[in-house]
């Protein structure tokens, strides 16, 4: 395995470790202050971030995730992923390369038909709309999609729309444009060619916004909403590649996406794991400070092997996609994902473990970071689900 960067991609890495040095970490103070003034529940986004995508812009660090756009493997994307997962509320955005439009950009790359593309793809890539993605139901178990009991039924020259979606990323955005909905299009046919996808504008008649979910409490700028679809009327052209294709596009989706998502995390706990350093060496409590206890070395010491160990995975997940394909590295790709949150988790906890009251207070990202962490091991998949992909490949030499 060979994990080094491209020469393009070292080149992008120096410059965006400098962007988040000169640009991002000074900009989030501003961005807490100007939600917290707003209020939570305002899922506008903060003019600060208009002013990053400008300079990330200018700097050419834009759409870095897309190989088409950007030039990059999967594998160079992964070590640039991780340094914008450090403040995962800016970066990410300001990159536009942020979820969940990332995914869908990859679809509409990959399934799109020219009209779609040109439609919806330009103007994300020109960060201009954001969109969202319709999955889960809070009716059925999401984790096993073949549950899902929304409808997409034909009807002449149009599709009509019914059921009820939760968790739907990014909606909250006032700034999203269109929802990409998987649901069931063939309930007679097998059970992984039931489902499709369609593009359905969020302003079309019958999307309602029933509410938006909070996460632990944290509304979240791009959100998390629930939506009611009825009798939602959508042109027969909005079908994402063929009927049948629902289960095919979202695993597509999930594949480059899932490690990027996952190297943000191990980007999260690296910095939880340098402020938990910089926190124990200024501390003093019973005569010493907090980095001469044996407990705290031995945290320190525990967080960084399993931050080594989960940026590995990652990078190898990263590496197979490249070289062997998603289907391929798909039980690598579950590995990571089980294991980078977990990971950011116990390094965050930790932290702020060190930190003390200061840990759980809004004055240190780490609350926010922890939020961010545990969701993952639910709403990216539960982790049961990619533990058994991993058990799968395990006993398949033993059960054949």
């Amino acid at each position: 395995m060979d994990f080094a960067l491209s020469t393009k991609a070292e080149e992008y890495l120096a410059d965006l470790t400098d962007f988040m040095v000169s640009y991002v970490y000074p900009a989030e103070p501003v961005y807490h202050a100007w939600r917290q003034a707003a209020g939570h529940g305002d899922h506008r986004l903060p003019p600060v971030v208009e002013d990053l995508k400008a300079e990330a812009r200018s700097r050419g660090l834009w759409n870095l995730f897309l190989p088409s756009e950007s030039g990059m493997s999967v594998l160079d994307h992964a070590s640039l992923a991780e340094v914008t997962g450090r403040s995962p509320d800016l970066a990410p955005e300001a990159l536009n390369c942020a979820a969940p439009d990332t995914g869908n950009m990859e679809l509409l790359h990959t399934f799109g038909s020219p009209e779609q593309r040109a439609r919806w793809l330009t103007p994300l890539l020109a960060g201009g709309i954001r969109s969202a993605f319709a999955m889960s139901e809070p009716a059925v178990a999401s984790s096993d999609a073949t549950n899902l009991t929304t409808s997409i039924v034909r009807d002449g020259d149009d599709y009509v729309v019914n059921g009820r979606k939760w968790f739907v990323s990014g909606a909250a955005d006032p700034r999203c444009r269109v929802v990409i909905v998987l649901g069931n299009t063939d309930p007679e046919a097998p059970a992984h060619r039931r489902q499709s996808t369609v593009l359905i504008p969020m302003d079309t008649p019958g999307v309602e916004v029933v509410r938006h979910l909070p996460v632990f409490g944290y509304q979240e700028q791009r959100g998390y909403s629930e939506l009611v679809l009825s009798d939602v009327r959508v042109p027969v052209a909005n079908l994402l590649g063929e009927e049948g294709d629902g289960l095919r596009i979202a695993r597509t989706r999930l594949g480059p996406g899932r490690v990027h998502h996952c190297m943000r995390a191990i980007g999260m706990a690296e910095r939880a794991l340098e402020l938990l350093c910089a926190r124990a060496a200024n501390r003093v409590a019973f005569g010493v400070t907090l980095a001469q206890q044996g407990v705290v070395q031995q945290q320190i010491a525990e967080s960084r092997l399993a931050v080594d160990q989960a940026r590995l995975l990652g990078l190898r997940a990263a590496w197979m996609i490249d070289t062997v394909g998603a289907k391929a590295a798909s039980a690598e790709i579950s590995a990571v994902k089980a294991v980078a949150p977990r990971v950011a988790c116990e390094v965050i906890d930790r932290a702020i473990q060190v930190h003390g009251a200061l840990g759980v207070s809004d004055d240190v990202p780490l609350a926010s970071m922890y939020v961010h962490a545990r969701a993952m091991r639910i709403l990216g998949g539960p982790d049961e689900v990619h533990l058994r992909a991993v058990a799968r490949r395990e006993l398949k030499p033993h059960l054949s």
